[in-house]
């Protein structure tokens, strides 16, 4: 964040959370971020405990403020040094320096599962002036835990006037939400703000300012208007996300009905002024224009989740978008060329990230020029970075210029395995449906061993976990794949074996047939005699 763009990084870290995190919290892995029991400890490696355990503690920040935070931190390394300390230590020693009760209901954050919903409703009252926002906290049962308590929730949010500014937030009955931040602690609240004289926009949790599903009743227009306006850069990415879930969802039940997927030509045009708006650095508008995966539409879905729809849905609209904004993602190609020797800096890794976005949605819309450009960037790649985003995007489509890429760069790279762990990893996450057997053809080539954990967890590990079609293939064939592979390298290396399982985690929320496929697959696992405790354990949570 300090180094490059604060943005970009928080993005990133949130697109990690809600890939992994989330999705744990969602099945039958769920934990809190401190468990209070385990049959197996190596299985709480977790995004739970390091993901999650982190957006905790950024949330200690945000409710002290980073001066009051930083006083609590010194304290803790005086009273602590040399010492085997606590949860409770830690959290005590800003709880001291701030005056704070944080030793109550703020814990439950460690002791509690699941991810929390917040649900929004607004209303505006004209002759008054004022704004109010309704909101209630839930958190789904989880496993063991079925009856949740309400927890503290530092929501930061702005409100946003017709003309697209800011307005002040002027809370009844108090001066000011102080920093932008409204705590919740119940599991229902009114916030009623005044001085209105036109209804505003709500910009919720700005910065992920919690760990938290935001559920609101703004429209697709006001969504759109905050993507224009909002001066919070993550909030403003979050509207052209959620706008563009909302339409892949559509999309999604279009397909499962026979229906053509509904265009939005409104996303487009909110992306094409993403991205030709010059106020924001390349590395920012890059992330603007990356609609959200498979992954996250799945999740977002939550149950009867058929991969292959998602997919196709998905695919229509990259090749919408990319005909849509044909001439700007090409013009913005062609500007942030590198004019001049590979540079490792900021600047130029923000020009790289975006001229890699463009290039995806550019071939995406299925035309010779597209798949011709994806081939002269990997060519004429003179950098790692840009030779792997063009080859990246051959992956993505079926035609003997893939094919020929990938044999080129294995021949360039041969001799550095940590550069060949990434090229196994792209192949297996072709979305077609060969790849199956294109992994299985890779578990016999010169440079892969199962001997190898790094190897496996780039080939078999990145087909289970990063391949949604393929490896919840309709015919079962990638489950029964997946744990034919736990089994047989159970014995040698029950660490890797337990963490291949891991990608069953999502598997209870799969479409019917699916999901008896990958219920036989786990059975199958944990019938299985001698398994380690690290399987046993997974097996086990995967199937109560």
């Amino acid at each position: 964040s300090d180094q490059r763009s604060r943005p970009v990084k928080r993005i990133s870290d949130v697109r990690t959370l809600r890939a992994q995190q989330f999705t744990e919290d969602a099945g039958p892995f769920a934990h809190p971020v401190r468990p209070d029991n385990y049959r197996e400890i190596n299985n709480f490696y977790t995004a739970t405990v390091y993901e999650k355990g982190a957006e905790v503690v950024r949330m200690l920040k945000t409710l002290i403020g980073p001066d009051v935070f930083r006083r609590g931190m010194d304290l803790y390394f005086g009273r602590h040094d040399g010492e085997a300390a606590t949860v409770e230590d830690f959290v005590a020693c800003f709880a001291d320096v701030s005056g704070r009760d944080l030793r109550g209901q703020f814990m439950r954050w460690y002791s509690q599962a699941g991810t929390p919903e917040v649900a929004v409703q607004e209303s505006f009252e004209a002759a008054s002036g004022r704004y109010i926002l309704d909101i209630a906290q839930t958190t789904a049962p989880t496993p063991g835990q079925p009856d949740k308590e309400p927890l503290v929730i530092p929501l930061a949010l702005g409100l946003i006037g017709p003309d697209g500014m800011e307005r002040a937030l002027r809370v009844e009955g108090a001066d000011t939400a102080k920093g932008g931040i409204v705590e919740l602690t119940e599991r229902r609240q009114r916030i009623v703000f005044t001085g209105f004289d036109a209804r505003p926009v709500p910009s919720l949790n700005r910065g992920f300012s919690a760990p938290v599903r935001i559920t609101s009743d703004l429209t697709d227009d006001d969504l759109l208007f905050l993507a224009r306006h909002d001066s919070e850069p993550f909030a403003r990415w979050q509207s052209l996300q959620t706008v563009a879930t909302r339409l892949l969802i559509r999309a999604v039940t279009a397909v499962r009905e026979g229906r053509a997927a509904p265009e939005e030509p409104r996303l487009a045009e909110a992306l094409g002024a993403a991205l030709t708006n010059e106020a924001f650095d390349p590395a920012y508008r890059a992330q603007l224009l990356a609609l959200p995966s498979e992954s996250d539409i799945a999740r977002e879905i939550g149950a009867d989740v058929d991969p292959d729809a998602i997919h196709a849905a998905r695919e229509a609209c990259r090749r919408a978008v990319g005909r849509a904004l044909g001439a700007p993602l090409a013009a913005a190609y062609a500007r942030f060329a590198g004019a001049g020797p590979y540079s490792p800096d900021a600047a130029s890794a923000g020009r790289r990230s975006l001229r890699a976005a463009a290039l995806d949605l550019l071939a995406a819309a299925g035309d010779d020029e597209g798949r011709a450009r994806a081939e002269a960037h990997y060519r004429d790649a003179d950098n790692m970075t840009d030779r792997m985003a063009g080859l990246a995007v051959l992956c993505t489509l079926d035609h003997p210029a893939r094919e020929e890429a990938l044999a080129d760069f294995y021949r360039r790279h041969a001799g550095d395995a940590l550069v060949l762990d990434k090229w196994f990893a792209l192949q297996a996450t072709i979305a077609e449906p060969g790849t199956l057997e294109r992994v299985k053809r890779l578990t016999g080539h010169e440079a892969f061993s199962f001997a190898n954990p790094n190897r496996l967890r780039a080939l078999i590990g990145s087909f289970a976990a990063a391949n949604p079609t393929q490896f919840n293939r309709p015919d079962g064939a990638g489950h029964a794949y997946v744990a034919d592979t736990v089994l047989a390298i159970d014995g040698k290396n029950p660490q890797v074996a337990a963490r291949l399982l891991g990608a069953f985690r999502s598997w209870k929320t799969l479409e019917p047939g699916r999901r008896a496929h990958a219920e036989a697959a786990l059975r199958r696992v944990a019938a299985a005699p001698k398994l380690s405790r690290d399987v046993a354990d997974l097996a086990g949570r995967a199937l109560a």
